[in-house]
């Protein structure tokens, strides 16, 4: 394969498009750490001839998503329809996605990425004593994982940000968002980037492999979502509170398929960073991204961060980086900020929102526990300087008052910019004054990597964080554990009092002198005395690469080389048992869990052992717990899927609405592809899982009627898809349900396979196919 791909790498490069340099008399450089210079001039020569064609106004986010179309001139541009090809700026992967993105790309056979491309360590450190001791615990365990990813990105040329550096989607904010920016990360919460006005989209790890190939990225035309912001943030609301209450109103899959846009008077009131949180969560509703235009904040940030060049060169292409006059928007959302309360979301879902002058009442009804048992603040959502220095003002007035956390306090810095920053100017020792613990700059319990002892498994209790999502035992692994999302600056307040039912703006703290009442933060946007860098932590690659080797050990339980998934045989039916009909809410948490499997991110067929332990079976209403038709006995569910390969049997998965909501982890689908699953049929998807199972060459079907998930049966039901030889684009299926009863039913099945992504289909993969048209 090697030497048929060494014809590939003229084209490659030929294909890359926008990451050509640019001559332009301003001209700005990308990051702090790269020479590649900003593509405004080629984005402004694409949109002209966009505009042309499409003859109206275009939202901010259709500019930008234009302006990187691979072939401007013939591309159809229908929203919601048409299929584009884009050529983003920048592939970053964080390191649970990295190990199986880069093992796939070094079985392409390509001597290095085609696009500027990241890795950053971040998911694998484990919250339990400490900063400093957990992240030298990290480094121990997971050494074999973290020499492979430097390894490989100094063999195919791509960053390497090891761990203590921060979270992704910090690190990008600080050195490689910019406006105009389109940026890939193999996280869901990528759209952060969108706080600096780019197009960041979260993606599966087959996606970034096809860009860091050279190939041009697929992304179904998305529809705009426009939310109008009037008045001003003030007193206890936060930015936070902003996407809490979009959250409230589109819910868990109103933007599935659209880019939110935030635009009017009340953007200029918010930070950068705050617009960053607002795009973080953005990927809770769904969106395929969130941005906000270029306002003077971005233009600060950036200056603060070393990138003044940039926000110079950018405000030359201003008329880029906002909406055109007109421009029409699919929904339009108005949120006035002078009246928006400070909101708490959840348990168990981020778009169950409670305003807090409402929450004590909500506790009391829902029977939720009233004792606060840990508060959590930083993560990729809030660690921003803002952040830290708002909810430090909350610390310091309370120390003045002899008042200390009643809770468990737990605060994330989201980069070691960030923490030598609020170590020097006072902000760690003020939370540390009330009882705060400083975790490692690291997503830590945010995505379970949390070593929780203090409360035992299935103790009922409640959490509140700044974080982003609060699935079902998602922080803990408890699945009593009552997860509540709000502001940095709520969560502070309400450690303080050790009460679910306390509301600072009207409720008082007993301190030495008597009764008080928190005074709302003001916080700064960014450091006086500028940021302070911390410990260096990035490695480049080398320029000299040809030497190097990556080596991976083939008795190694943590990292696996990939073995291609056999094409599809041509058959014209399928013939499927139903492995297990999913009950409820199904996350790619419930598919692939965290927590302590993320070590096994790199090894398929370790992780495969986690394979949908965590949805709930509507046979019998447990997890993790189906029967083995073929022996009639009941075992977990990688163990019945396992066995049915083993014994030749193809199955598929039906489930309910918005299946694989959530992370971007590409294993949800790795996972029942590794183990013989075939084809997964639901009444929708969530977006990037749809993707994920179209690239591993697995079939997502929906119901044309979606009463038809009751024909199917719980146990011994058989589903036969007919007409596989020969589907093609908005095409339906036709299948056959036969039932345990002996009931049967034709119902029809839809699809959004376009034909390269039949493509990917019959080669068994998309992988494979990229591999097949190399020879």
């Amino acid at each position: 394969l090697n030497s048929k791909m060494k014809f590939l790498q003229p084209l490659t490069r030929g294909l890359r498009g926008l990451h050509t340099n640019t001559v332009c008399s301003s001209a700005a450089a990308m990051s702090r750490v790269t020479k590649e210079q900003a593509p405004y001039a080629k984005m402004d020569e694409n949109l002209k001839i966009v505009k042309e064609r499409l003859g109206r106004p275009l939202t901010l986010s259709e500019k930008i998503v234009y302006s990187h179309l691979d072939d401007p001139q013939n591309q159809d541009i229908v929203r919601g329809e048409s299929y584009l090809r884009l050529r983003p700026d920048h592939v970053a992967m964080q390191d649970a996605t990295a190990q199986m993105a880069m093992l796939q790309f070094i079985s392409s056979g390509l001597p290095q990425v085609a696009v500027r491309s990241t890795i950053h360590c971040d998911h694998l450190i484990t919250a339990k004593e400490g900063s400093e001791t957990d992240l030298t615990t990290a480094r121990d365990v997971n050494k074999e994982v973290y020499d492979f990813l430097a390894s490989a990105g100094s063999k195919y040329n791509v960053g390497f940000w090891g761990p203590g550096s921060g979270i992704i989607h910090q690190i990008v904010l600080e050195n490689y968002a910019f406006p105009g920016v389109m940026l890939i990360g193999t996280d869901s919460h990528t759209p952060n980037g969108g706080g600096l006005g780019g197009v960041c989209v979260g993606v599966g790890g087959a996606d970034a492999v096809d860009v860091m190939a050279g190939l041009p990225w697929e992304l179904k035309c998305p529809k705009a979502i426009g939310v109008h912001l009037t008045g001003s943030l003030n007193g206890w609301t936060s930015p936070k509170d902003v996407i809490l209450k979009v959250a409230d109103i589109l819910t868990v899959s109103g933007g599935t398929g659209a880019i939110v846009e935030y635009f009017g008077d009340g953007v200029e009131s918010i930070s950068c960073t705050g617009m960053g949180t607002i795009c973080n969560m953005g990927a809770e509703i769904g969106a395929t991204t969130s941005i906000f235009p270029f306002t003077e904040s971005m233009a600060e940030y950036l200056s603060a961060t070393g990138r003044e060049d940039i926000a110079n060169y950018a405000r030359e292409y201003k008329h880029l980086l906002s909406a055109d006059e007109g421009a029409e928007y699919d929904q339009v959302i108005e949120i006035n900020l002078d009246t928006l309360e400070p909101h708490l979301n959840g348990p168990f879902t981020p778009d169950l929102a409670t305003p807090v002058s409402k929450f004590a009442e909500a506790v009391k009804e829902n029977d939720w526990p009233a004792e606060l048992s840990a508060g959590l603040i930083g993560s990729c959502t809030n660690s921003s300087y803002e952040d830290m220095s708002r909810a430090a003002e909350i610390a310091e007035e309370a120390k003045r008052n002899g008042v200390k956390a009643v809770s468990k306090f737990y605060i994330t810095p989201g980069s070691e910019q960030i923490r030598a920053t609020i170590a020097r100017d006072g902000i760690s020792q003020a939370f540390e004054d009330v009882g705060g613990v400083l975790l490692a700059n690291a997503c830590g319990p945010c995505i379970g990597q949390w070593d929780r002892e203090e409360v035992p498994k299935g103790t009922k209790n409640s959490i509140v964080t700044s974080y982003n999502r609060n699935f079902t035992s998602r922080n803990d692994g408890n699945p009593q554990t009552h997860a509540f999302v709000a502001s940095p600056e709520i969560v502070t307040a309400m450690v303080l009092s050790g009460r679910m039912d306390f509301n600072p703006l009207t409720d008082t703290l007993e301190g030495v002198n008597g009764p008080f009442k928190l005074t709302p933060p003001t916080g700064s946007r960014l450091p006086a005395n500028g940021f302070d860098e911390g410990r260096p932590t990035y490695q480049a690659p080398p320029a000299e690469r040809d030497n190097l080797s990556v080596v991976v050990d083939p008795e190694s339980d943590r990292l696996q080389l990939l073995t291609p998934f056999n094409a599809f045989s041509g058959d014209s039916e399928l013939k499927l048992n139903v492995l297990m009909k999913v009950k409820g809410k199904c996350t790619t948490d419930h598919i692939s869990m965290a927590g302590p499997w993320l070590k096994f991110r790199g090894h398929l067929d370790n992780i495969s052992n986690n394979m949908l332990i965590g949805a709930i079976n509507s046979a019998n209403d447990e997890a993790n717990s189906i029967l083995n038709v073929t022996t009639g006995e009941y075992n977990t569910v990688p163990g019945v899927a396992r066995d049915y390969k083993a014994k030749g049997i193809q199955w598929c998965v039906v489930g309910e609405n918005n299946y694989g909501e959530g992370s971007s982890r590409e294993h949800a689908a790795l996972e029942p592809r590794h183990l013989g699953g075939m084809a997964i049929i639901v009444k929708s998807f969530a977006r990037i899982h749809e993707t994920n199972l179209k690239k591993q060459g697995m079939l997502p079907l929906t119901f044309d009627d979606v009463s038809d998930y009751e024909k199917i049966g719980s146990e011994h039901s058989t589903i036969t898809i007919t007409g596989i030889d020969s589907f093609a684009p908005g095409s339906q299926f036709e299948a056959v349900v036969n039932n345990q009863d002996g009931s049967s039913h034709t119902i029809k099945l839809n699809h959004t396979f376009n034909d390269a992504q039949i493509n990917w289909f019959r080669a068994g993969s998309a992988l494979n196919h990229m591999k097949n048209s190399a020879l």
